[in-house]
């Protein structure tokens, strides 16, 4: 069983979701390397962005979801939030950030990511200016 761990800094994005899964594979490539059978666990170290699996191919989707996300959170001088020290769109960021969650992990097989054809590895972007991201990557198999 081998263990092996990438810490990476993700560019700064707009808000809104958004396809890394290119970004994380080019970073681990060389430790997906020789195993047959594992898991890469993603988790992002921020608290007002968040990862999900979910569509690769429409960017349609994605903003659908962002679209969604801002129904169901309000933001903005009516929005309810007590906590705003980094601005309006902070509180919101967070409630987003833990309805998706910090952390996917995707089986490994063979050497390769094992998503199904049309699922994506996103970052989703909860601030106005959240700024890079930082995310570690752990693999293990064998």
């Amino acid at each position: 069983m081998v263990w092996r761990q990438h810490e990476m800094t993700l560019p700064a994005m707009q808000r809104g979701c958004h396809l890394v899964t290119s970004l994380i594979q080019r970073e681990i490539a060389s430790s997906l390397q020789g195993i047959k059978v594992g898991l890469a666990h993603i988790f992002i170290q921020h608290t007002s962005a968040s990862l999900t699996i979910n569509e690769n191919a429409d960017p349609d989707v994605r903003t659908d979801m962002e679209t969604f996300l801002n129904k169901v959170v309000p933001e903005g001088r009516s929005a309810p939030w007590i906590h705003t020290d980094e601005g309006p769109d902070d509180m919101p960021a967070h409630c987003k950030s833990s309805m998706l969650g910090s952390s996917v992990s995707i089986p490994i097989t063979n050497g390769r990511l094992n998503l199904g054809t049309w699922q994506g590895i996103w970052l989703c972007e909860h601030r106005d200016h959240g700024g890079r991201r930082r995310v570690v990557v752990t693999v293990q198999g064998e």
